[in-house]
């Protein structure tokens, strides 16, 4: 039974909306303080359809989740308290609170790479953005780690979108029920890890 193939590909029609870079950078943007989704939901298939914009595309991502970003961090920082039942009920804030535990224990740039390799995860960028607000990571090594590690994922998955051109675009078509079910399950074995194991 096919389930992602005929979503793949609305997908990429959609994508081919003229005001698809906009949805891109709204979906950007809150996915960085709420949204449960991810950009590349977007990013990818607008890449696939256009691969000459993948600078452009990886930009627009990287921007609006970098002013998400300091969303999230501030509701961490001003809002934690009043948001936990919330939290609560959503399962995220196990979460939360394991990566918040974990940042109290370090100090300096070891902030530093634990935020730039947590941009890089399929853990969700609010789980970050928040806790690091909960802490007080001071605010410029946390701009910093967001956009390297925010950066380095929707540049490198753009740009090797890139260099595969058409051919790419046929391989994901092809193979899409196995990369789609392939992503499902490291996303939940990321978070039966993160809430069982970390």
């Amino acid at each position: 039974m096919r389930i992602f193939r005929p979503l793949y590909e609305y997908a990429m029609r959609w994508s081919a909306h003229p005001r698809a870079p906009w949805y891109l950078g709204g979906l950007s943007f809150i996915e960085a303080f709420i949204f449960p989704g991810a950009p590349e939901i977007m990013l990818l298939p607008m890449t696939l359809a256009k691969p000459k914009n993948w600078a452009r595309y990886a930009t627009i991502s990287l921007a609006s989740s970098m002013v998400g970003s300091v969303i999230g961090y501030m509701m961490g920082h001003y809002g934690f308290e009043l948001a936990r039942p919330l939290l609560e009920r959503l399962g995220w804030l196990s979460g939360i609170d394991a990566y918040v535990t974990q940042l109290r224990s370090l100090d300096g740039w070891a902030v530093f790479w634990l935020l730039v390799v947590g941009g890089f995860t399929p853990v969700p960028l609010k789980i970050f953005t928040w806790a690091s607000g909960i802490v007080g990571v001071p605010m410029l090594a946390f701009l910093a780690a967001m956009l390297v590690g925010r950066g380095k994922r929707v540049y490198l998955l753009c740009g090797l979108i890139r260099l595969g051109g058409e051919r790419a675009e046929q391989a994901v078509h092809r193979w899409i029920e196995w990369i789609a079910w392939g992503v499902l399950l490291l996303l939940v074995l990321a978070g039966l890890y993160f809430k069982y194991l970390h």
